[in-house]
């Protein structure tokens, strides 16, 4: 039976079968479209990447799979036809499950024999860290992104490299936010399994159903609206890593077979008699107790042990206070590069108060405050009223007065790792006409960013890092449209 884009490819290529075949081998995300930019084709990396398989894909155009944020303002494949050469550029896209990945995409149009455009082939490399040298960062103070030089992280980073070699199960522990993510595609980048996929799946997204076919996989006819064969998760990450984040709230039905894939690494998708050898590792990630949920028969102790070989705990980061500072800097770097601010930095007022702050959101929400800050801060300084209101609570109410906003020793993203930190100069709170909870305050982010873009809706989702669509969305959420 002919694969469904078959026909289409047949007008490019003299063998499409061999194409596919070849490009299936590659270590790479490729696409290939037709002159209307209509998809013909994704590898088997390009559909690790975006959750699609390649016969959900046949003839739907490109944008609607990738969900580019250059795709409605500034096509590549547009570009690249006009300019006739290839065309790289850095840009997000939002895959099945909805996460945005950082990626690099390049263009290439497709000629015919008389010279003109038959189609266009892109590759899609993802970038999963800041470059080093934006950030600047050194190598003493991370491990493939993980900052910190505190001794409770010390403790889990001296022993990562040990465990990336080995193929044992690991669990990884710790408050949501530490950087259990992070943690994981370390262990998979340091192992040698690198250049194989490394496939992350929240076992708390989808209903029990939907769960089992994206894990497993199904056969045609194995259920309603079961119309073509899926390969699941395991097996596209064959030779990999699989990342199980959530596992706490993976259902007991799936447990069970989870537990069976752990003894015999053999995957039967539903509806089928026939299992298939996969070779991948398994990295586990919760926030739970799981000790408490096998007391309480709400976790199978059986698949506890099987997944507990190796466990690696993330502290919360109000243990390691020492690393805020790092953090902040990292950060505020960050931003300042990717919003073209290199004059971006913390006032002593905004430092005294971050330092201060438990932050039970942990390293994503400090992420978050810093980026916040930097697109509400009017010019380089950050200060402490241009912080989140949620962060001061019932002090927000009481303090009334806007913070002070002149300080003659600012923190700044070029003081260095080692600098001494500025005597504190805390301000007042916001007041109170400031917003005073997280949809208030993202309201006011987006509503601020659009101000400074003279209402440039592209360059607004940019900087929020957003789709234009997603932004389109929270606008008309918050009463933002016209």
């Amino acid at each position: 039976m002919k694969h469904p884009s078959e026909t289409l490819l047949v007008g490019l290529f003299a063998d499409p079968v061999e194409l596919r075949q070849l490009v299936d081998e590659m270590d790479i995300a490729i696409l290939i479209t037709d002159a209307q930019r209509r998809m013909l084709l994704g590898n088997r990396r390009f559909e690790v990447l975006t959750g699609f398989s390649d016969a959900e894909m046949a003839g739907v155009p490109c944008r609607d799979i990738l969900r580019c944020d250059q795709c409605l303002s500034n096509c590549l494949a547009e570009e690249a036809d006009r300019s006739r050469a290839p065309v790289t550029r850095i840009c997000n896209i939002i895959n099945r499950s909805r996460i945005k990945l950082d990626v690099r995409v390049t263009s290439v149009p497709i000629h015919g024999r008389r010279g003109e455009t038959i189609g266009f082939m892109e590759t899609i490399v993802e970038r999963r860290q800041l470059d080093d040298a934006d950030t600047g960062m050194t190598a003493e103070l991370q491990l493939g992104g993980f900052i910190g030089r505190s001794e409770q992280v010390n403790e889990v980073l001296r022993i990562v490299p040990v465990v990336a070699q080995t193929d044992s199960s690991v669990l990884i522990t710790g408050e949501t936010g530490t950087g259990k993510d992070l943690l994981a595609e370390i262990i998979h980048q340091n192992s040698v399994r690198a250049d194989a996929p490394f496939i992350k799946i929240n076992c708390g997204s989808l209903p029990e159903t939907l769960l089992e076919s994206e894990l497993f996989g199904h056969v045609k006819g194995a259920f309603t609206g079961a119309t073509s064969d899926k390969l699941g998760r395991f097996r596209l990450a064959h030779g990999g890593t699989v990342f199980l984040t959530e596992i706490g709230d993976l259902p007991l039905s799936l447990q069970v077979k989870l537990l069976t894939f752990l003894d015999d690494k053999v995957v039967h998708p539903l509806g089928s008699t026939r299992g298939y050898q996969v070779d991948a590792r398994v990295v586990a990630a919760t926030h739970r107790n799981l000790e408490q949920m096998v007391r309480e028969g709400a976790f199978r102790q059986d698949l506890m042990y099987r997944l507990n070989v190796v466990r690696l705990h993330l502290p919360p980061l109000r243990r390691r206070a020492g690393d805020i500072p790092l953090l902040l800097e990292h950060f505020v770097k960050s931003f300042a590069a990717r919003f073209d601010n290199p004059q971006l930095e913390l006032a002593p007022d905004a430092l005294d108060f971050l330092l201060r702050y438990e932050y039970p959101g942990n390293v994503r929400e400090l992420r978050n405050v810093v980026e916040y800050a930097a697109n509400v801060g009017n010019g380089g300084q950050i200060r402490r009223s241009d912080l989140p209101a949620y962060l001061f609570g019932d002090e927000a109410d009481a303090a009334g007065a806007a913070a002070r906003r002149v300080s003659p020793t600012p923190f700044r993203a070029d003081a260095g790792a080692g600098a001494a930190l500025p005597d504190s100069a805390p301000g007042q709170a916001p007041g109170e006409d400031e917003p005073q909870s997280w949809p208030d305050a993202e309201r006011k982010h987006i509503m601020d960013t659009l101000l400074r873009t003279g209402g440039r809706k592209n360059e607004a989702a940019r900087r929020l890092g957003l789709s234009r669509t997603t932004l389109w969305r929270k606008m008309k959420q918050y009463g933002l449209t016209p």
